[in-house]
């Protein structure tokens, strides 16, 4: 799932090329677009009450990109689950990205702007921002360095270590 423009669809496919980069198999997809997976490998997904469901496993997320509180939300609920990749709009000036990044084990910004699918088939427009792939855990800080074609991968550095 993602979302292009204010009032547009949310039934948005992430492209099969960041799962080949990414090398990975999930337990769990929590924002599968209503009309079902079209790339992601996962075994299981949630269409719909993710967020009130339990989580378990290596996580997939790919939420709906609206208002900055439901990335808040979203965000949120991934991180404390600790364990997954979630996919989200590049805003890092924004209050929920400054604040929310420092829970990732490494982010990737994806050097193309990635065009998600709609359900048609059909490619989106180039969205406004690029891309961040978040990192819980060490599992998906290894699927990230793996997936360096992507983009740029940044790992935090503990401020003990400096």
């Amino acid at each position: 799932m993602s979302h292009e423009a204010p009032g547009e669809s949310n039934e948005w496919y992430t492209p099969a090329h960041v799962f080949e980069a990414l090398g990975e198999v999930f337990d769990l997809d929590v924002a599968c677009p209503t009309e079902g997976p079209r790339y992601v490998p996962a075994r299981r997904f949630f269409s719909e009450g993710a967020l009130e469901r339990e989580w378990s496993g290596f996580v997939w997320m790919n939420p709906p990109f609206g208002h900055q509180s439901t990335k808040v939300t979203w965000l949120t609920k991934f991180f404390d689950h600790g364990n997954g990749i979630a996919l989200l709009p590049d805003r890092t000036s924004a209050d929920w990205w400054q604040d929310l990044v420092p829970r990732s084990s490494c982010i990737l910004f994806t050097k193309d702007k990635i065009k998600f699918e709609r359900p048609d088939g059909s490619i989106g427009k180039q969205p406004g921002t690029g891309t961040t792939l978040f990192a819980a855990g060490d599992r998906a800080r290894s699927a990230l360095l793996r997936a360096s074609s992507l983009g740029q991968v940044f790992q935090h550095i503990s401020a003990n270590a400096a």
